[in-house]
């Protein structure tokens, strides 16, 4: 007979034992983990280069302050100007004798050339209405007609982008119609009304320049017809005789003496000498002791930076200030226009650099090992000055160590 049972608890499952791993797989795992990072770091990392050289570089102390420009140029001025035609371009450099302006004065009015155009306008349309009435071909007429028309086109040309010289088509274009004019004027000279207008012209013109005197160089310069005042009062011949004092006034915008305004006259153009000028430095670092007659790398901040040398003539201490004079030799167009800016003055000395690598110490004493074929010789060095991974140095003992030589990097 079957006999039924009660159900019997079920035994959940035994976990089966973790197995963890023995101290000799850990220490094969590092081992093959380090090994893949040596072999990564080895193969993929570029081999440091094992030489350098030698080059040249320049170390030394920087000096900040405030500059005074003082260019070597002089003054134009007239009095009663009502207005002033400019010929020569500006900051151009112009020759002895060339004509520089033309200043009309107090006497003259706009009205005056107002009437020479009027009679100018009159002598072409008389000459367009005789030409009109001519029936006979003038083949003179015509040839100086065509000149001016090709030198026109060409003027033209230019302006539309061809390439060639503007002032040489001007002045051709210039000389084509005086030709034409001077022309006209001999075909025409019995013509009474037309002999009447180039009198009235000729007399109107004689009654302007009655007005006008015309301004020629005196010497060879650059010409600029824009002033500051400072012309008058601050000249290459006095610039040091100012103290600290004074120039610091000037800087502050206190011209020098008195200006064109002050004598009631009119600025009309200065003439400059090129190639030399002088700055007046406020020095802010008091301490340094600049050496007279010595060259130093002058860099002046402004619109357009400059930098040239520069030669101490004097220095000058008082009231906590230090003011350096200097000379320079340069162009004048990058300080044409500049009267005051801050500067920089640097003590500039010449040496050798290395990269910082190429300094290897031996017996406590540091050296580079140059590089001569088969052989290697170490040669001390006293180190200058450490910048940017390189490293200034000079020889202890001179001449052994040029520019261009191979030294190893370590």
């Amino acid at each position: 007979m079957y006999q039924m049972q009660p159900p019997q608890p079920v035994q959940p499952p035994q976990p089966e034992a973790s197995k963890r791993m023995s101290v000799f797989q850990i220490v094969l795992i590092i081992v093959v983990v380090g090994f893949a990072v040596w072999y990564l770091v080895t193969e993929l990392t570029p081999e440091a280069e094992p030489y350098g050289r030698i080059s040249s570089g320049t170390i030394g102390a920087r000096y900040q302050g405030d500059c005074l420009i003082v260019r070597d140029e002089t003054p134009f001025d007239a009095e009663g100007v009502t207005s002033v035609d400019y010929v020569a371009a500006e900051g151009s450099t112009i020759k002895r004798g060339t004509t520089i302006c033309n200043v009309y004065s107090s006497g003259f009015s706009t009205r005056e050339m107002t009437t020479l155009q009027d009679y100018r306008d009159q002598i072409k349309e008389y000459q367009m209405k005789l030409l009109q009435s001519e029936i006979a071909t003038d083949a003179r007429m015509e040839k100086l007609e065509s000149e001016v028309m090709t030198r026109a086109r060409e003027v033209r040309a230019i302006v539309g982008g061809a390439r060639g010289n503007m002032n040489n088509q001007e002045a051709q274009l210039g000389a084509a119609i005086q030709a034409r004019q001077r022309y006209l004027k001999q075909k025409y000279s019995e013509d009474q009304r037309m002999t009447r207008l180039y009198d009235d012209e000729q007399s109107q013109m004689q009654r302007i320049s009655s007005w006008t005197k015309q301004y020629v160089a005196m010497t060879e310069g650059v010409v600029s017809f824009y002033s500051d005042g400072y012309e008058y009062g601050l000249t290459v011949s006095n610039y040091e005789q100012f103290t600290p004092a004074q120039i610091r006034s000037m800087l502050n915008g206190n011209k020098p003496g008195e200006s064109a305004v002050q004598k009631g006259k009119t600025t009309i153009y200065r003439m400059i000498r090129d190639g030399y000028w002088n700055v007046l430095m406020m020095v802010r670092d008091s301490n340094w002791n600049p050496v007279e007659g010595a060259m130093y790398e002058l860099r002046l901040e402004s619109f357009q930076d400059t930098t040239v040398q520069a030669k101490v003539v004097s220095f000058t201490r008082s009231g906590g200030e230090m003011a350096v004079r200097l000379a320079v030799q340069a162009p004048v167009s990058s300080i044409l226009y500049i009267r005051t800016c801050t500067g920089e003055l640097g003590d500039n000395v010449s040496t050798l650099m290395v990269p910082a690598r190429a300094i290897y110490y031996q017996d406590n004493m540091a050296g580079v090992v140059v590089v001569d074929g088969q052989y290697q010789t170490f040669i001390p060095v006293n180190i200058l000055e450490k910048r940017g991974g390189e490293v200034y140095i000079s020889a202890i003992q001179q001449g052994v160590l040029s520019e261009g030589q191979t030294v190893r990097l370590f």
